[in-house]
């Protein structure tokens, strides 16, 4: 506990009072105390996320969860360890991420023996929506309702305090009006939208709310622990008001709070921000976050495939030497819940080559999302578009889109860190122009829900984009999770042996090493290479020795046979 005390008073000083103490303290024990199946300490090569909706599939009179939970036995289970589960709490807006009720299970998708059964077939990661919570939760009714106990629950602010050095997520209003019990009209903190009131992390009362939800879902099975736009949470007028000390202290508590009650717990920030300001949340490598997501890597292999040209993201990826072997790793993925985040490619790529990549994509039925920036102006900040069709073109062929796509996941799978697949890439989805229209929201374009038969149908149907999309990357997955040179810690090493061939050379403890070769073109390549003694993983093909040719699109994993 003394870990845990110096960092809250740090934050708080005097005013985290002795009571507030003996509640910490109280529910930090007895959630040790419950928790009593030891977790998987650190990560291998075997480890695969899948990132979903719990309500992804249905059936009639059927829960979602039993329905998911079946779909993934049938189709999913064998290839991947862990299951992301977007928030499947009771919510009002943004599909999830304005929780109603941070205990509970919508009841659409079932209860929390749900959970429980889906835990014996993977392990789990669970959404902490820290920042904000619905306009339509108990609490806030409280608040409004001027109960005693939440008079410092959100953050009230005058309408005529300069709040322009603030960061804007969205170009949306920062304060939004609400009306008290008493008819006082007060301006609350609302980073997100106006139904998504910021929490105010500067009141004790509300930390400990927030760790008991914290403890809650650790005693549900969590193994992962995803700190949902954890970058806002501390709020000080005049400042940025993102990345500030006191957000960094809190994320080192929430750790060293798991920490102490379920070791091996694994800390996830969600900073979709530029590169340095993101891996600045795994702290001094043993006292902050375990795992960072790696943003700078969907758009960056968006940009190389677009451009037919892998110097930039060979660049970056030549500087990943932050994380520690054993202490930290990056969390990889391509495609997510969320569109594809610009804001990590400043710094990396200049803006005009940012601006025409945006501008291609929207010419092939990409949409945007934007943000207000301090000076007026506005920038695009978000790409909604499946990351099938972000890779292609309108009239491409499926071979051709699915070349394309399987090259990108090929990359995803050889980069050091843990990868993270989402529902829609591994059914192979295209675009939902439908669900924007009804539902009225850009990212609605990549969250498109099924029934369990559709898909069943689809998936049993050789031949179809999705049919092939599952197997030939199902096929990748098992692949990678048989070599120790994809340990998330493996040596890694990346050069450009062209402008679009990319070589990445992975080296396990063992010695044990794989050369994956990528072809970022769209017309073969023949480059030197000792091939003897060697096979490539993928096809099963021993290359010829002296010369290498790769296919368009063609990605290569060569090994010694």
């Amino acid at each position: 506990m003394d870990v845990i005390r110096n960092l809250i008073t740090q934050i708080y000083g005097d005013y985290f009072k002795p009571s507030h103490f003996k509640a910490l303290e109280k529910g930090i024990s007895q959630t040790r105390s419950e928790i009593t199946t030891p977790r998987k300490k650190g990560w291998d090569e075997t480890d695969v996320v899948l990132i979903t909706y719990a309500d992804q599939f249905s059936a009639p009179g059927e829960k979602r969860l039993a329905t998911f939970q079946r779909f993934f036995e049938a189709w999913l289970k064998p290839l991947f360890s862990h299951i992301h589960l977007l928030p499947f709490y009771p919510w009002s807006s943004d599909d999830g991420f304005s929780v109603v009720d941070y205990h509970r299970v919508d009841p659409q998708c079932g209860d929390w023996r749900d959970i429980a059964r889906l835990n014996r077939d993977a392990r789990l990661m669970f959404d902490f929506v820290c920042n904000h919570i619905s306009v339509k939760s108990d609490w806030f009714a409280n608040y409004l309702a001027q109960q005693p106990g939440f008079e410092d629950f959100f953050i009230a602010m005058d309408p005529a305090t300069d709040l322009s050095a603030v960061t804007r997520p969205r170009a949306l209003p920062l304060l939004t009006p609400f009306t008290l019990k008493n008819g006082e009209v007060r301006h609350l903190w609302t980073t997100f939208s106006e139904d998504q009131i910021d929490l105010n992390f500067a009141s004790p009362d509300v930390l400990l709310a927030m760790v008991e939800v914290l403890l809650h879902y650790l005693r549900e099975g969590a193994q992962y622990v995803r700190l949902d736009a954890v970058g806002f949470m501390w709020k000080k007028p005049g400042t940025s008001c993102i990345h500030l000390e006191k957000t960094h202290l809190l994320v080192k508590l929430f750790r060293a709070i798991a920490d102490a009650v379920a070791p091996g717990t694994v800390i996830i920030t969600e900073t979709n921000v530029p590169h340095r300001d993101n891996i600045a949340y795994l702290g001094n490598g043993h006292d902050e976050a375990q795992m960072v997501y790696q943003f700078p890597l969907p758009p960056l292999v968006l940009h190389a495939i677009h451009t037919r040209n892998a110097l930039a993201l060979c660049q970056w990826a030549q500087g990943l030497c932050d994380a520690r072997a054993g202490e930290t790793t990056w969390f990889n993925f391509l495609a997510s819940h969320d569109g594809i985040g610009l804001n990590p490619l400043r710094g990396i790529l200049p803006e005009a080559e940012i601006l025409s990549l945006v501008d291609a994509l929207q010419a092939e039925g990409a949409r945007v999302n934007w943000k207000n920036n301090p000076d007026g102006s506005r920038s695009p900040y978000e790409i909604n578009v499946t990351y099938m069709d972000a890779l292609s073109a309108r009239s491409d062929s499926d071979a051709e889109r699915l070349a394309r796509f399987l090259l990108a996941h090929a990359l995803l799978l050889t980069f050091p860190g843990v990868p993270a697949i989402y529902i829609q890439s591994i059914l192979g989805s295209r675009n939902d122009e439908e669900g924007v229209a009804r539902l009225g929201y850009n990212r609605a374009i990549n969250r498109q829900k099924y029934t369990e038969t559709e898909m069943t149908d689809a998936l049993q149907r050789a031949g179809n984009l999705r049919h092939d999309t599952w197997k030939r990357l199902g096929e990748l997955i098992t692949l990678r999770r048989q070599y120790a040179a994809f340990h998330p810690d493996s040596a890694f090493a990346a050069r450009c042996i062209n402008n679009s061939v990319l070589e990445i050379i992975r080296t396990a403890q063992s010695g044990m090493k794989i050369t994956a070769l990528f072809n970022f073109s769209e017309v073969s390549q023949s480059i030197s290479y000792d091939a003897r003694g060697q096979r490539e993983l993928i096809s099963g093909v021993t290359p010829a020795n002296g010369t290498l040719t790769l296919a368009p699109w063609q990605a290569m994993w060569l090994s010694k046979a």
